[in-house]
């Protein structure tokens, strides 16, 4: 367990945050400084078939050593959420944690509470790794890739273990939603995938929103404030009323759960000549998605009726699909993964994402995807905890799937 936890205290400390207002894949250099690492890593454990592209993205295969069976493709991400810095990241290691409240060490205005943080009771007497609370962890998804390069290793240096080929992939830009944008499915050449980009143990997520985002240009006119009556339209107040017209009580994220959809504006920027707001529209059914839309679109017309000379632009984009409708295509996916966490020693829950992972696009692309467990708690947040032995199972999980796929025909 310490090589696993050496290795995630050395990836989370590499600054990996997506940039939405990049132009270039991956977004932000420091994917392609960790994505470096990794594949001068995978050459260290001897894997073959490396490779690391132009466009950050790194495979490697663990050789089969049974004749037969199928390719099958782990996938993490390097990136991190575009919501709060990764800057500087200083994981911090609680061994045998006391089942009590956590006060972050770089701030201690920032606790994870345990009547906040859903599971952590259970956590007690486990090794718990958080930020120092001036930044994220980063275990969304680098817990993922500590995993999976845990897994590979102790396949490769147990040769008595029988499996096929495992493909190994990790991914950028996924927490803006361009996670398998330069993932080439010839190249993998795997009959499933798994991402590992999950919370808890034995969780198996098969179902995930259908995602598309907005973007809402509001556009005024600026002027010098000492000669602005009648002529001023402050872009900034248009889009503070289009936002205080947004349902807060339903359709928000702070008002939903299990499986609501929501329209949720996450960024604002720009100032009286123009403002932009992003937006998601999430959920679990596609067609709800358009119904969503032509809601802001209503919002826009309504909103503008109080400030004449004023636009407002809606742009609308798919971001991802509801994986369940592609899985259905090779129930194996999902099935030997349950069976997997049983052999590991856990029971396995059935569970839909209320957000999405590669995996959604992956299995939209043709190769079906579900997303297993990690280990990481509260991702996108100063408050985001992973833990040790959680990650541990999820290590078993794979080695365990590698050896079912490994009977497969």
């Amino acid at each position: 367990m310490s090589t696993l936890l050496d290795r995630f205290c050395r990836y989370v400390q590499v600054d990996t945050k997506a940039d939405e207002n990049s132009d270039t894949y991956p977004s932000s250099a420091g994917q392609l400084d960790l994505g470096k690492m990794l594949a001068d890593e995978l050459h260290t454990l001897g894997l073959a078939d490396i490779s690391f592209s132009q466009h950050g993205i790194v495979m490697g295969t663990v050789p089969g050593n049974v004749d037969g069976p199928p390719a099958i493709a782990w996938f993490a991400h390097v990136d991190t959420s575009p919501e709060t810095s990764g800057q500087n990241v200083k994981p911090t290691v609680h061994k045998n944690y006391d089942g009590q409240d956590i006060t972050l060490s770089g701030d201690p205005s920032k606790v994870i509470r345990v009547a906040d943080s859903e599971g952590l009771a259970d956590l007690k007497g486990k090794t718990i790794i958080t930020t120092d609370g001036t930044t994220l962890l980063g275990a969304d998804d680098k817990a993922g890739i500590a995993i999976i390069m845990t897994a590979a290793d102790h396949l490769l240096r147990h040769p008595e273990i029988k499996h096929g080929p495992i493909r190994v992939v990790f991914t950028c830009d996924e927490e803006i939603g361009h996670g398998t944008d330069k993932v080439d499915l010839s190249k993998v050449n795997a009959i499933v995938g798994y991402t590992l980009d999950g919370e808890a143990s034995g969780k198996i997520e098969s179902e995930t929103f259908s995602a598309d985002q907005a973007t809402i240009t509001v556009t005024g006119r600026n002027i010098h404030p000492a000669m602005a009556k009648g002529k001023m339209i402050n872009a900034l107040r248009v889009a503070g009323d289009f936002i205080t017209r947004m349902p807060s009580d339903t359709l928000a994220p702070e008002a939903t759960e299990g499986r609501d959809g929501f329209l949720h504006p996450y960024v604002i920027e720009g100032g009286v000549g123009e403002v932009k707001i992003r937006c998601l529209l999430r959920s679990f059914e596609t067609a709800e998605l358009r119904e969503q839309e032509d809601r802001l679109r209503s919002l826009a017309s309504e909103v503008l009726r109080g400030y004449p000379g004023a636009t407002i632009d809606v742009s609308v984009r798919e971001q991802y699909r509801n994986m369940s409708e592609y899985l259905k295509k090779e129930p194996r996916a999902v099935a030997l993964a349950a069976r997997a966490m049983q052999q590991a020693g856990m029971e396995p829950r059935y569970e839909s994402i209320r957000g999405g992972t590669d995996g959604s696009k992956l299995s939209e692309m043709g190769l079906p995807t579900p997303n297993l467990s990690a280990g990481m708690h509260n991702f996108h947040s100063p408050l985001e905890y992973a833990c040790l032995e959680e990650m541990e199972s999820a290590v078993a999980t794979l080695i365990e799937l590698a050896v079912l796929w490994g009977n497969e025909r």
